[in-house]
Order: C-alpha cells, then sequence, then structure tokens
C-alpha cells in the first residue's frame, strides 16, 4: 500500500526503513533495499530508542540485532534517534535529513476500539502527508505478536532498594507533617508535604510501583493522623472524600509525569553523551598524522567507551596486519583474543564487508564481534569488540557504528590527501622535467650551433683565416663547451644532493684561500669586471667541502658577471659572524626585481634577465648554491645592495684547528 499524497520532485531520492524487533521487520527492510536500489539515492535505516527500549525480553533485543545487521549488509546507514512518540521521531528525522520516501510495515491487525490509540502508521501518514509512505502488509504476520516490552507489567515490578525508599520518604513526610500539625498549620499544609513526597519517590525510584503506591499510602496516612478522628481511617467530615480523591489523583499524576521526566532524562542525556563522544572523537581524528594514529585513536575511544577490549587490524590489500590490542585490563590474560578462530572470523569480515563472530551467526564460535570499517568498497580495517557474554545494546550499538564510521571517513580523507600530495609531486616532477627538457632543447642550441658553425668554418675555412680570427674562433669553441660543461657539472651536482647521493668531504680550511681558487676558475668574462677580495681577518677558518664551495663562489660570481654589464663592481667580502663564517658576493648592476626575489633559488627559474651575450641560463647555478649550503648547515640569502644591486650571502660554520705540540 502507498500513500498517495503528492511531493515536489527531488533531485536525490532517499529512502528511510524503519526498523523494530517485530518479527516481519526483514522483509521490510529487505523490500526497502531494492525499493532503495531501484529508485537509486540514499538509503538509512531507522531505529527509534523510546524510555522501554532497555526493558525488551532478550527474544527481541536479538531480532532488532539482526535486522540492524541485515539493513547494514543491504547498505544502509543506520541511525539512531531517542525520543518516546516514534513517529514524531521518524517525522522529524524525515524532514530534517531530506527523506523522500518512508516504507513501515503493518500486519493486518485493526483498533479495537475507537477510543483506542491511533497505529503508528495511521499517525505517521497524518504528520507527514508530504512524504510518500510505504505501507508493507504482511498478511502472514502474527496478529498476536506484541513486542514483549512490559510496559505495564514492568514499571510495577518493585525492587526492595525502591519499597526501602519509598517507606522512608512516607515516614518523613509524615514527621514533618506532626510537626506543622504541631504547630497549627491547617490541612492544606500538609496535603503538600505529601504530594513533595510523591514526587521525591518518583524521582529516587524505578518504574510507577512506587509513586502509585506512595500515593495511595499519602492518603491513608494523612487520613489516619490528621482527619478528626484521629489515628483511625475514618472520617467525621464527608468533604474529606473529595479531598482524598483530589489528593489520589494530584499525587499519582504528579508521580507519574516525573518517571516520565526521569525516563526523558536518561534518553536526554544519552543523546549528549553521544553526541560529546562523537565531538571528541572527530576533534582527535583531526589531529591524527597518519593511519595509525587514526586506528589508535578510534580503538582507545571504543575501549573507554565501551568498557570492553578490543582488537584492531589494519587492511593491506587482502591481508590484515597483525592485530593491536587495546585491554581494558592491562593486567588480564589476553591471547586469547588472537586465536585462530579469532583471525578466521576477521579475515571473513575483511573479505565478506560483514560482521562475524560473537552475537553473530557467522563464525559465532570468537570471543569477539568483528566490523568491518569501511566506506562503500573501501575496506580499511577490521575492528574487534571483545563481547565477554555480555551483547552490546542499542545505545552502544549506536556508539559502536557512529564511531566506526567517523573512524572510515577520517582515513578516506587521509588516503585522499597523500593521493593528492604524491600527485601535486607528481605534477612538479614532470613540470621541472618538461622545464628542463624545454631549457635544454632551446638553450643548449645556441652554444652547439655555435661550437659546430665555429668548428665547421675552421674545416673549411682554416687556410683562409688569419691567425687573429683562428684565435677567436677556437676562443668561442673554448668559452660555449666551458659554458655546457659547467652546466652539466651543476645539473649533476643538483640531482647529486636532492637525492642524498653526494658524498662529503668536511675539513678545516682558510676561507681566503678557497675564495682565491675560486677566482681563478671565474669565467674569463670576468676581466670586464671589477673584482676585488675583502677578508675581514687574515685566519677565518671554516669547516666546508672544498670543491663544493669553491663551486659555489664560482656560481655566484659568475651570476653576477652574467647580470651586469662590463665595467661592473664585484666584492666578495669573508668575515666572522657569531658561529659562522659570512661570504657575501655583492654586485652594483641593475639588481633583482622584487617579484622574482622569491623564486630566484628555484631550481629552472631564471626571471625576466637575460645575460649579457643574449643566452638564457638554466636556472640551476644558485638552485646548487641553496642546496649546498644548507647541506652544510648555513644559509644563503639576498639583500638588497645601496645605491644599487644586490648581494647574495652565505654562511658556514666555524672551524678550529687542533696542533699538536
Amino acid at each position: 500500500m502507498k500513500n498517495t499524497t503528492s511531493k515536489g520532485n527531488a533531485e536525490t531520492e532517499h529512502t528511510l526503513v524503519c526498523l523494530s524487533a517485530s518479527p516481519t521487520n526483514a522483509k521490510i527492510v529487505k523490500t526497502a533495499a531494492k525499493m532503495a536500489t531501484a529508485f537509486g539515492g540514499n538509503f538509512t535505516a531507522l531505529y527509534v530508542q523510546t524510555p522501554d527500549s532497555d526493558k525488551t525480553d532478550d527474544a527481541s533485543k536479538r531480532r532488532l540485532q539482526y535486522h540492524i545487521r541485515l539493513a547494514e549488509q543491504m547498505g544502509a546507514n543506520i541511525t539512531t534517534v531517542y525520543g518516546e512518540d516514534v513517529s514524531f521521531q521518524i517525522a522529524e528525522f524525515a524532514r530534517i535529513s531530506g527523506v523522500t520516501k518512508i516504507v513501515i510495515g503493518r500486519s493486518n491487525v485493526r483498533r479495537r476500539h475507537f477510543w483506542s490509540k491511533p497505529t503508528l502508521t495511521e499517525k505517521l501518514t497524518e504528520i507527514v502527508p508530504n512524504i510518500d509512505i510505504h505501507i508493507i502488509l504482511d498478511s502472514t504476520a502474527d496478529s498476536k505478536y506484541r513486542e514483549k516490552t512490559p510496559n505495564f507489567l514492568q514499571n510495577f515490578i518493585p525492587y526492595p532498594k525502591d519499597l526501602l525508599i519509598t517507606l522512608l520518604v512516607l515516614v518523613l513526610s509524615t514527621l514533618l507533617g506532626v510537626a506543622l500539625y504541631h504547630f497549627g498549620f491547617t490541612d492544606s499544609n500538609i496535603i503538600p508535604v505529601y504530594i513533595l513526597g510523591v514526587l521525591l519517590t518518583s524521582l529516587f525510584t524505578r518504574g510507577y510501583f512506587c509513586g502509585i503506591i506512595g500515593s495511595l499510602l499519602s492518603v491513608m496516612l494523612f487520613n489516619f493522623f490528621f482527619t478528626e478522628p484521629r489515628l483511625t481511617f475514618h472520617a467525621y467530615d464527608s468533604k474529606y472524600a473529595v479531598t482524598f480523591a483530589i489528593m489520589l489523583a494530584a499525587s499519582i499524576i504528579t508521580g507519574t509525569l516525573a518517571s516520565k521526566l526521569k525516563s526523558h532524562a536518561k534518553l536526554s542525556a544519552q543523546a549528549a553523551f553521544r553526541t560529546k563522544v562523537l565531538l571528541d572523537t572527530n576533534q582527535l581524528l583531526q589531529k591524527a598524522q597518519d593511519k595509525d594514529d587514526i586506528f589508535n585513536i578510534t580503538a582507545t575511544q571504543l575501549m573507554k567507551l565501551l568498557n570492553r577490549s578490543v582488537v584492531m587490524y589494519s587492511a593491506k590489500g587482502d591481508k590484515l596486519s597483525k592485530g593491536a590490542l587495546f585491554p581494558v585490563d592491562p593486567d588480564g590474560i589476553s591471547d586469547y583474543l588472537f586465536t585462530s578462530d579469532e583471525h578466521t572470523a576477521a579475515c571473513w569480515v575483511l573479505k565478506n564487508h560483514h560482521r562475524a563472530g560473537a552475537t553473530t551467526d557467522t563464525l559465532n564460535r570468537a570471543k569477539c564481534l568483528y566490523m568491518a570499517i569501511r566506506i562503500n568498497n573501501n575496506v580499511y580495517g577490521v575492528v574487534g569488540i571483545h563481547i565477554n557474554d555480555k551483547p552490546l545494546d542499542s545505545f552502544e550499538t549506536s556508539i559502536l557504528l557512529s564511531i566506526l564510521g567517523e573512524c572510515a571517513l577520517a582515513l578516506d580523507n587521509n588516503r585522499n590527501a597523500k593521493e593528492k600530495e604524491l600527485a601535486a609531486v607528481l605534477a612538479k616532477n614532470e613540470q621541472l622535467r618538461a622545464n628542463l627538457l624545454r631549457a635544454i632543447s632551446h638553450d643548449l642550441r645556441t652554444p652547439l650551433t655555435s661550437i659546430s658553425g665555429n668548428a665547421g668554418n675552421l674545416l673549411s675555412n682554416y687556410d683562409k683565416l688569419d691567425e687573429e680570427s683562428r684565435i677567436q674562433v677556437f676562443t668561442d669553441i673554448f668559452d660555449d663547451s666551458q659554458w655546457l660543461i659547467s652546466l652539466v657539472e651543476n645539473l649533476l651536482s643538483v640531482t647529486r644532493i636532492e637525492e642524498g647521493r653526494m658524498n662529503f668531504n668536511m675539513s678545516v680550511q682558510l676561507m681566503d684561500e678557497v675564495i682565491d681558487e675560486a677566482i681563478k676558475h671565474i669565467n674569463r668574462k670576468g676581466a670586464e669586471h671589477n673584482i676585488t677580495v675583502d677578508c675581514k681577518d687574515e685566519l677565518l677558518l671554516a669547516r666546508m667541502d672544498v670543491k663544493l664551495i669553491i663551486q659555489v663562489i664560482i656560481n655566484l660570481v659568475d651570476n653576477a658577471i652574467k647580470y651586469t654589464p662590463a665595467g661592473s663592481d664585484i666584492e666578495i667580502i669573508a668575515e666572522k659572524k657569531n658561529c659562522y663564517v659570512s661570504v657575501s658576493v655583492a654586485d652594483n648592476g641593475d639588481g633583482i626585481p622584487e617579484h622574482m626575489k622569491p623564486r630566484v633559488f628555484e631550481m629552472f627559474y631564471t626571471g625576466d634577465n637575460r645575460i649579457a651575450d643574449s643566452r638564457r641560463s638554466l636556472g640551476l647555478g644558485l638552485a646548487l648554491c641553496k642546496s649546498i649550503i644548507g647541506a652544510h648547515g648555513g644559509e644563503l640569502t639576498l639583500t638588497d645592495n645601496q645605491p644599487q644591486g644586490c648581494i647574495f650571502t652565505f654562511t658556514l660554520p666555524l672551524g678550529e684547528v687542533k696542533i699538536d705540540e
């Protein structure tokens, strides 16, 4: 049967099935799953927990757990809400969650009397007329079935402790009433004392029995001690009958309302606790650094909240890692949680994506209930909850499913973040490779063409060229080949340092000697510039790899030569600063624009500048210098020179020479 009321067209269908302990609920869940598959969209299974849910018999609890597992296997998202009015809770959840179809079951049972309460389906149809309600009729259902919630008998079964509390409250109320009577207070002042006693009885006892029996005894005690004739159950005034009736009704209503408020307070506390748990878990998971942290946080939270030992397995492909135990009792024996039965159940869950082990029909010899941590078909791990002959109740199951959902989401986000990071690295590497190929193909063509052209010119016209022209051609070939050699050496050095394959030969050296050696290898074009050296200290020792630091100085000076016009001043300054030796290469050229400064140390970055002979640079020199100085424990920085130009400064650790006499 289907509610034929119209609804707006929804972009995404959302099917909701209601869970219960009814024997026919399994059929309802299967039907709803088929409808959700046919219509597409989201599929949710909702269970409404009422104040009497925990009072159901064991058979009903087992059926409910089976229906929850069945819905989970059918691909439903399990959700639990709390409240006394089931139809209202279903309607509110449907409105908030954007549900478009509600699937609910109904047997052929009808209301026996016109004053009987409307059935759940009738109330739901009335509350949410704008949502399609699919009512699955089951003529084969057991019409005698009643969810064995002892709403009447259970609430009236007293406990010895409750009886003692009731007796104590009645005695105290009577003593207070006698005191008030002694001081001249009237009956109207004593009656509220007994009503207060009934209220306190309802608050501090379980069920309705003590509240109602307290109400009856309060009326009898009031009649016995405070009406004429006193100390009897008779009353001279016939109006007292009305007083007794009103007092009894007020006491019963007060006690009943107090019991209901207490039940609602319990549900509200559970809901608040569950919300806080999920919030705390979510915050902890957001701070997790990696997959192992997420598993540890999840297992620890479950262990604390359920007060049960937890076994956590991480999935690696189609295999499980070695299980990690989170015991409630650290001193207890836990080997029985790693038997072959336990491992078999965990592996079955990984393979089939369904729960197994204790309290299930699959491999129930295991001591733990095993569940998959998954999103869709991605299983990230398996968690085992030690049952210990005490099955999880609906509230514990709700918390467990919620936390596992948060864990799976965190793991999925962690995986996505790593994939994005890896993709970014691959993209960067690909970009670097493309830049290198583009730079090599473009920039190496000029010197290679020059070498080839000059060599061909010598071969064809050697005898026709005078001595000066020959020397010039040879010089051009030599310069171009030196540029190519320098480029290859820089590229190889950068690659080795970045990959950690560079072997450093560290020693203590005089800084002025290292600078002098570097200047000897400066490009011939350095003769067109004014290069000066200023060492502030005669004995300035630094710990370094000599060959690499010479290469740094050569690169920095060559960089100044390339990007400054002929006749510019280039100064190399070495001095001691705190525990470091500072070496600066300053020029008075045009300087580097502000927008280029943050990227000057990037590999293959050449900016907008062009070198003096119009040949582009691959942008490896400064990147290599940065890597070499960083490997020495120093720092390479760029600052502006005054009034113009730029200064590259690097630092090296101070060195000491031990002289053995």
